[in-house]
Parts: C-alpha cells; sequence; structure tokens
C-alpha cells in the first residue's frame, strides 16, 4: 500500500503548485515534502512530477493523485458514517417478549414523535429468538427474562417483572376449587408461569394439568379479553397486565411470596451501543421502572 504522507505530499503539491506552500499546508519542511515525491517515484518507478515552472505532474503523477484523492474521498465518508453511528438520527432495532413489549410499544412511538429522525423497529419474539435476533445482528437490542451465557452479548439488568394471577373482576379466589371452576387461560408460557406462580400461592397444589383449559392464545395483547369476559384466569407477566386497557374488568390475586423476574437488556459485547440505541435503553429502563413504582404507592 502506497505511504498516505507520499500522497498527502502530492495533493498538497497539486493544490498550491509549489513545493514551499505545500510544506506550508501541511506543517513539514520543504526537504520532507521532497524526499516524499522522490520516494513516489522510486516505488513506481516513474517521473511523477516536472520541475519545470509551472510545476507539472506527468501522466503517472495524474494517476496517483487520482488515487490520492479517491482515498481522501473514502476517508471522509468514513467519518461521516462513524459521526452519524453517534448520532440521534437513524434506525434502532429493538426485540422484545411480548409482555415487556406492550407496555413499551406506546413510549417508543412518543419518543419518535420527539426526536425527528429516529426510527425504531420493534419485533416481539420468544427468548431464544430474541437473544439469535441480537447475535445475528438484525437487531441492536434485546430484552429477556434470563441472563444469557454466551460470551458474544453484554447483558444489563434493566428491571424486574412480577408474574400475576389475573381473574375477572368481581370473581372470588380462596382456595384451589375456586381455579378450578373458573378454568385457566393458556399460553405458550403459560403453563411454566401458572406452575411456577401457583406453587407460592397454593403450596401442594394438584398441578396445573388438572385444572380445565378455556382458552388459549398465542397474542399476548389478546390474552387477558377472555378473562375480562369472565371465561377464565391466567397467569402473565405484571407489564402484559399493565398494557391491557379494560382493568376495571380484571383482578390481581396478591401473593405475599411473589414470583419475580429479572428483565436483562442485551447487546453485542464487540462494541459499545451507540448514542441513539442508549437513547432508547434508557427510556425503556425509565418506562419500565416507572410502572414498577406505579405498583408501590
Amino acid at each position: 500500500m502506497t505511504n498516505l504522507s507520499w500522497l498527502q505530499s502530492l495533493q498538497a503539491i497539486a493544490r498550491t503548485g509549489s513545493f514551499t506552500r505545500a510544506a506550508e499546508q501541511l506543517g513539514l519542511t520543504q526537504a520532507a515534502v521532497s524526499q516524499h515525491i522522490r520516494q513516489l517515484e522510486d516505488h513506481y518507478g516513474s517521473v511523477v512530477l516536472r520541475s519545470a515552472r509551472p510545476l507539472a505532474l506527468t501522466p503517472t503523477g495524474q494517476l496517483l493523485l487520482s488515487y490520492a484523492d479517491e482515498i481522501t474521498a473514502a476517508n471522509d465518508c468514513l467519518k461521516q458514517r462513524l459521526q452519524a453511528n453517534d448520532s440521534l438520527q437513524g434506525d434502532v432495532g429493538l426485540v422484545t417478549p411480548g409482555s415487556s413489549g406492550l407496555l413499551l410499544y406506546a413510549d417508543l412511538l412518543a419518543l419518535q414523535l420527539n426526536q425527528p429522525g429516529l426510527i425504531i423497529r420493534h419485533r416481539f419474539a420468544p427468548g431464544a429468538e430474541v437473544q439469535q435476533a441480537v447475535l445475528d445482528n438484525s437487531y441492536q437490542i434485546g430484552l429477556l427474562t434470563f441472563k444469557p451465557e454466551d460470551p458474544r452479548l453484554q447483558a444489563e439488568e434493566i428491571a424486574e417483572e412480577p408474574l400475576e394471577l389475573v381473574y375477572p373482576a368481581g370473581y372470588q379466589i380462596r382456595q384451589w376449587q375456586d381455579l378450578q371452576q373458573l378454568g385457566f387461560i393458556n399460553h405458550p408460557d403459560g403453563k411454566a408461569m401458572a406452575t411456577r406462580l401457583l406453587s407460592r400461592h397454593f403450596p401442594g397444589n394438584p398441578g396445573v394439568a388438572t385444572l380445565p383449559c378455556k382458552g388459549y392464545s398465542n397474542q399476548v395483547s389478546l390474552l387477558l379479553q377472555p378473562v375480562a369476559l369472565g371465561l377464565g384466569f391466567t397467569v402473565v407477566p405484571r407489564y402484559a397486565r399493565q398494557a391491557f386497557a379494560a382493568q376495571d374488568k380484571i383482578a390481581v390475586l396478591q401473593c405475599g411470596q411473589p414470583v419475580i423476574d429479572t428483565l436483562w437488556a442485551i447487546y453485542r459485547a464487540e462494541w459499545p451501543l451507540n448514542a441513539r440505541c442508549r437513547l432508547v435503553l434508557e427510556r425503556i429502563r425509565r418506562t419500565l421502572n416507572t410502572a414498577a413504582a406505579s405498583q408501590t404507592r
């Protein structure tokens, strides 16, 4: 590869038409600039510059000057891209579980409205897909309910998310038989979540499998609609319940020993998040912490 200092001296001579003025522009001695031109000629085995006045580039010199200009343009382009990478304008890819995603979505839209040029791509996905999407670099930030072990991922503890038993408003749940009478509204993680939570509420219970299934949905945004209609109960993360519009139609069973998951924000460990990703991540943290605080007042 050609030494960049040699090419910069050639560019300066072409701009100024003088070894002396080129040296002044570059902050070098005239001898250093002359040496750079000799080194170019030695390297390419051809005269680069005719010393007759005015100075004139040879055909080889013209080719080298064009090459130097291309390198300068490429460097300028790289600088612009690096600056843009640290701008608050541009794309941010976010992939989250449905529960936290429902609560975050409206607030992230508000952030976009207040931050012109920011574009947030938000996808809902289960945990394994969240992790893979970040590893594939198709999304910069993901949220998980477990801390990943993959060394390629950096994880930040961002919030806590309790599980909740949600049932129709006006219904009374005092014992296991009340759950059997009401029935269970299942979802992809429903039985696993219910098993964890019900073991705290009802120690020694005969198991979720003994409860009649009254419905199923793989859309967390729709899951509480049958509960609100009185068709059954379910177990969901708190953020999914908080995002449901008809809060007056549902109730939450209070538990003395809650089951709480930690939410982790993940991103690639090899490089830091850029400014706009960090802005989105801090907005997520604030939104989730505000939601958590509202439950303790």
